[in-house]
């Protein structure tokens, strides 16, 4: 090991004695003991998924040969399997065993809707979905370990989502209630603080989080009340007011109050968020919506707030995603309203300056503000 090297030459050097570099030496040799590196943790990870997918090919390829009573059963295996082979292997290697438990709540999901098909139960999905991220929710108070909780995570808002939209599937304007909701989550998720305890979870939440921002500020534009008036919903009725009213309280309450009781006053950005988001969707309801300047003008504020936070929570993060945001937006504004006002080489002449120009001060910009976090103690 290279610490080992480094430790000789301070014994050599007499920075430290020799009997306190053995101490060093048996302290690492002790808590390195079975500690996996970031390559087998990959593999590990790639291998389980894998796995899943082969079996599950190698069912739906034989599923019509397959009596229900044999679908039934190895429905019932593979889940069983997985947990079972997990216990015995965690013992030695932890890793391996947090990733066949994760496979097995995984199959979980796969399991009740074959179950569901095999039976021929009543169609509601989204109460499968509510089966499998309960499920999950069991196994992390079970087993305590961190995939668990980041899969219910997901499950929880994807089976309350989908129950609004069974529920208000014949009316106009509710998906757009709904991705308000994905996109405040998206903020809660992408805002949490990656360290102890609980860093690995906090870590995939803000992973979730970073990776699903931009899509849910993009579908709560494309779906406001009258860009996203859709030939196939054009002829529904507008949603009920008291849908509208539970609806945008399912959205925000739940979140802002998750933030206010875990955060405490460091939750006032989120609120913040929140009522950002509310704008957006009222300078969005517009005809023509590509040509509004107000909407570019309205993320453009939202990405200088998003680098404010990260310079004022020293997240770097949150620097790197304003900067990318406010990017966008200025290459979307030029494309939409000012681009075919120009010639063709007039419109290619200045849209290089941007690039060149635009991308140089932005750089510049994203550097100094991520030197004044790290200045101030970066977490990112």
């Amino acid at each position: 090991m290279s610490w080992e090297k480094d430790l000789q030459r301070w014994i050599d050097a007499s920075l430290i004695d020799a009997a306190t570099g053995e101490r060093i030496r048996t302290f690492e040799e002790t808590t390195g003991k079975g500690r996996m590196r970031w390559p087998a943790m990959l593999a590990i990870g790639f291998g389980a998924v894998m796995l899943c997918a082969g079996i599950l090919l190698f069912v739906s390829a034989h599923w019509d040969q397959m009596s229900p009573t044999q679908r039934f059963i190895l429905v019932l295996a593979m889940v069983a399997l997985f947990h079972t082979v997990a216990a015995l292997l965690g013992q030695k290697v932890a890793a391996m065993g947090v990733a066949l438990h994760v496979a097995g709540t995984a199959s979980l999901g796969a399991g009740i809707y074959l179950a569901g098909q095999i039976f021929n139960l009543e169609e509601h999905w989204p109460g499968g979905i509510m089966m499998w991220a309960a499920g999950a929710v069991l196994a992390w108070l079970v087993l305590r370990q961190w995939p668990q909780a980041l899969l219910a995570a997901v499950l929880i808002p994807s089976w309350i989502g989908g129950e609004w939209s069974l529920a208000t599937e014949s009316y106009r304007g509710s998906g757009n209630i709904a991705a308000q909701g994905f996109l405040l989550l998206a903020v809660f998720y992408m805002s949490a603080t990656p360290r102890e305890p609980n860093r690995a979870l906090r870590a995939g939440l803000v992973w979730i989080g970073a990776l699903s921002l931009l899509p849910f500020l993009v579908t709560v534009m494309a779906t406001s009340e009258h860009s996203g008036n859709f030939y196939w919903t054009s002829g529904y009725p507008q949603l009920p007011a008291h849908l509208r009213i539970f609806g945008y309280v399912l959205a925000y309450l739940p979140i802002l109050a998750l933030a206010a009781f875990l955060r405490k006053t460091s939750s006032v950005p989120m609120f913040a968020a929140a009522a950002w988001i509310g704008v957006l969707t009222a300078v969005c309801r517009v005809e023509n919506l590509e040509k509004s300047p107000w909407m570019y003008l309205w993320v453009a504020v939202g990405a200088f707030a998003l680098c404010y936070w990260g310079v004022n929570e020293n997240r770097k993060l949150f620097i790197n995603y304003g900067t990318v945001i406010f990017a966008l937006d200025v290459i979307g504004f030029y494309f939409s309203s000012i681009l075919d006002k120009l010639g063709r080489s007039a419109g290619l002449i200045l849209l290089g300056v941007i690039f060149l120009a635009g991308g140089w001060i932005l750089n510049r910009v994203r550097s100094d503000l991520i030197a004044r976090a790290a200045a101030a103690g970066g977490t990112q």
